[in-house]
């Protein structure tokens, strides 16, 4: 088992110790271990700074880059109060990026702030793409699923050790890592859950099969640049629009039993349409029947001008956001309407890092910002002690909100995706007997 005092951490200021790059499992590679289950481990030694991130080709800004040759990838991260009173709540955060990129290094999700409030915050690194999601035969499925859990084991066991009360862990993350989050909070003790723009993405296993059949897994490298490949063949049908090619092998997200505290922004897609990486070419009739959006519901978005925007976004993760709420009579409903209100824009205030999020939150901070990232922060700390963020939640938001709402009605959004896959030009298939 590993101790506080087996590990060196430093200290960031008077009030918070961070102890980074804690190896929670094996090297997920070689004969043996890749795309198997993770090996749990022990360790000791300098814990000064942040482990290499899973293999990825996305370079975000302020974060590490994947390097072929980083495999020491299963690590995590623990900010904790200086101070010996305690035990500490516990925040176990797991990072988004649509199962496929991101880092817990990414400075949006420093602890920092909130270690200092009270809480002690552990994230962690976890396979993505295929070496975390793809299908492969004779192994496990949500790969990338197994290692956050064996990350959430290793904070039962070794927590209280870093001043956390293992009785008390909130399991949170927004985007993948939300929906992560409710798989986790399904499988292991927790005692609550914070869920941000949970996304309505479960895939089949026909669907991950045949992604599969075009991914070259002789190496990660290999593995990146054709999966990268696959994506940006998607040029006709249902994934032409957003590639998101992994995630969870599931017939549906699992549902909320705990207390919860969830979240969605106000215009989702505005990111994915800002970046380039959404890509609404269809008029929008067809863009709904492509996604299996019903004609009615189409219908409610064609007098906005972003109306694709509003509508992908409403249908990936507003929409399940709030029905999680509505099924969960002890949950809290928030919606972060302070534009630009896109996907991630309320991270940054959450953990209260908005010095270096300027792309995120639309331009530098001022007196409002860190006003509204003190209250939110402030909200998180509460729930993860007592279970109480503060406020009442919500239920009805209004005649404007309700009307937007209202078309969805009866709509059912569990239905795992199981699109066509589109081949990439001129590349062999990995089906066997091709």
């Amino acid at each position: 088992m590993t101790r506080r005092g087996q590990v060196k951490g430093h200290a960031v200021d008077a009030e918070v110790e961070a102890f980074l790059g804690l190896r929670y499992a094996e090297p997920p590679f070689g004969a043996a271990r890749r795309f198997a289950a993770p090996v749990p481990t022990d360790f000791a030694g300098d814990c000064l700074e942040f482990g290499p991130i899973a293999p990825q080709s996305a370079r975000l800004p302020g974060a590490p880059v994947w390097r072929p040759g980083d495999e020491d990838v299963l690590t995590l991260n623990v900010w904790t109060p200086s101070t010996s009173d305690g035990p500490w709540p516990v925040l176990f955060y797991v990072h988004g990026g649509a199962y496929t990129f991101g880092s817990s290094a990414q400075p949006d999700y420093d602890g920092t702030a909130l270690a200092r409030a009270g809480l002690v915050v552990v994230t962690c690194n976890y396979r993505l793409g295929f070496e975390g999601f793809g299908h492969v035969e004779g192994r496990p499925d949500n790969r990338g699923l197994l290692d956050q859990r064996a990350a959430l084991r290793w904070v039962l066991d070794n927590i209280a050790e870093f001043g956390g009360d293992p009785g008390n862990i909130t399991v949170g993350g927004q985007s993948a890592g939300a929906a992560s989050a409710l798989f986790l909070a399904a499988w292991e003790p927790v005692r609550r859950v914070i869920a941000h723009s949970v996304p309505n993405r479960c895939y089949t296993r026909g669907f991950a099969r045949r992604v599969a059949e075009w991914i070259d897994t002789g190496t990660p490298e290999s593995t990146v640049a054709s999966a990268d490949a696959l994506a940006a063949a998607q040029r006709t049908g249902p994934l032409s629009y957003d590639p998101v090619l992994f995630g969870p092998i599931a017939d549906a997200l699992p549902a909320v039993e705990v207390d919860a505290l969830l979240c969605h922004t106000d215009v989702e897609y505005a990111l994915f349409d800002a970046v380039g990486t959404f890509r609404p070419l269809a008029d929008l009739r067809a863009f709904g029947r492509d996604w299996g959006i019903p004609d009615h519901v189409v219908a409610a978005y064609e007098h906005f001008e972003d109306a694709h925007v509003r509508l992908a976004g409403d249908f990936v993760f507003a929409e399940p956001t709030t029905r999680l709420a509505e099924a969960n009579g002890r949950a809290f409903l928030a919606r972060f309407t302070r534009p630009p209100a896109w996907h991630t824009a309320d991270v940054p205030f959450s953990f209260g890092n908005l010095d270096e999020a300027n792309f995120l939150i639309g331009g530098p901070a001022g007196d409002d910002e860190r006003a509204l990232s003190r209250r939110m922060l402030k909200a998180w700390v509460d729930f993860c002690t007592t279970g109480d963020p503060g406020w009442t939640g919500v239920r009805h938001w209004g005649d404007e909100v309700e009307a937007r709402r209202e078309p969805w009605r009866g709509v059912d959004l569990s239905v795992p995706v199981d699109y066509p896959v589109q081949a990439p030009a001129g590349r062999p298939t990995n089906r066997p007997g091709s």
